[in-house]
């Protein structure tokens, strides 16, 4: 079992932003050292529900300040992207990192995103598909040429070339929709999992891929896909739930709160004005640490973590910093879980 970080890079009122990604990095920094396998960061735009608005910038900086743990996105969304400055940034990202880097690919959550910059978001499936289809291209074609839909290149020889070849490893994002997973399944690349699904539908899901994948040919097994987590670990169960409510709550808020929003967004407006006039009952905190979150003391989440290894998860990522948890909690956590929690796994 490998284990990694996660985090939307959360950005909640009445926080510095230069203070969250100071303890983002150096939660990574701390991860390292603790042997966790890789950093993932996620992309989000106009929002705080994330400020990895430029997420290769800030692994950029994790990756100048650490020496060993991987680079991850998770996700970009290339449709938001020019394809060729993209794969030129990835590729300068794994040089500049010494061959550390991962990349998971996603369609994006949130339409405003796509609104703001001036794109249809019902060309979101085609886009995502051509704009891979053309990285592929551009990191393993000299002189690569393609004449699509929506993107043109013309006669281009990537400069630098990535270290890992033929290119850094490839993940792709999926969810509830058919279309994804069929393309998924088609590329080759493994399947990865966030903290949006239910932990028995993304199982589910998993294992859905796992069984179109060697129908496909490609045969991914289960145990090259990312699956992600809310975590926290605690001395006690009640200590483990008090400190995660209130992070909690704000981070589902905040995702039915930018679901409203089909232009603009929510950021220069106030969430407990609209907790106030919201019409629909949020999910519980209770239905959410059961189903999407692993919190508790460390026996608890050892035997949560082996029944995801018995369903076949052999890559594991701790969602830590979610909602704005202090710092200070995220790093005891962290030191809790590798010594408590880590060795129950090879």
């Amino acid at each position: 079992m490998q284990f990694a970080l996660f985090s939307h890079v959360p950005w909640p009122e009445g926080i510095d932003p230069y203070r969250i990604i100071t303890e983002t990095t150096e939660q990574a920094q701390y991860g390292e050292e603790l042997g966790f396998q890789g950093v993932w960061l996620a992309e989000h735009h106009f929002s705080r529900y994330g400020l990895g608005s430029s997420s290769l910038i800030l692994a950029a900086h994790i990756a100048a300040r650490t020496s060993t743990i991987r680079l991850g996105t998770a996700v970009l969304v290339p449709p938001l992207h020019q394809p060729v400055r993209l794969a030129e940034d990835i590729a300068m990202l794994d040089l500049t990192s010494g061959g550390r880097v991962d990349v998971g690919f996603g369609r994006g959550s949130a339409g405003y995103e796509y609104h703001g910059f001036d794109l249809d978001r019902t060309e979101s499936q085609e886009r995502f598909q051509e704009s891979i289809r053309v990285l592929q291209g551009l990191w393993t074609t000299p002189e690569y040429s393609y004449a699509g839909k929506y993107c043109t290149v013309n006669q281009v020889s990537l400069v630098p070339p990535s270290i890992q070849k033929p290119h850094p490893p490839l993940y792709i994002a999926a969810t509830r929709t058919p279309a994804t997973l069929e393309f998924a399944v088609s590329t080759g690349h493994p399947l990865m999992i966030g903290v949006v699904l239910d932990t028995a539908d993304a199982l589910d899901l998993c294992h859905r891929f796992v069984r179109l994948s060697a129908t496909a040919g490609h045969h991914v097994p289960m145990s090259r896909i990312p699956f992600s987590r809310y975590f926290y670990v605690a001395e006690t169960a009640e200590q483990a739930h008090a400190d995660t409510r209130k992070a909690l709550e704000w981070t589902m808020d905040m995702i039915q709160w930018r679901a409203t929003f089909s232009a603009g967004s929510e950021v220069h407006h106030h969430l407990d004005d609209w907790r106030q006039r919201r019409t629909a009952l949020p999910t519980s905190y209770e239905y959410l640490a059961e189903h999407r979150a692993i919190f508790g003391t460390p026996a608890s989440c050892i035997a949560q973590i082996k029944a995801l290894e018995a369903e076949g998860v052999a890559y594991f990522g701790c969602n830590f910093a979610f909602g704005g948890m202090e710092h200070h909690k995220i790093l005891r956590s962290m030191e809790l879980f590798a010594k408590e929690v880590m060795p129950h796994f090879c």
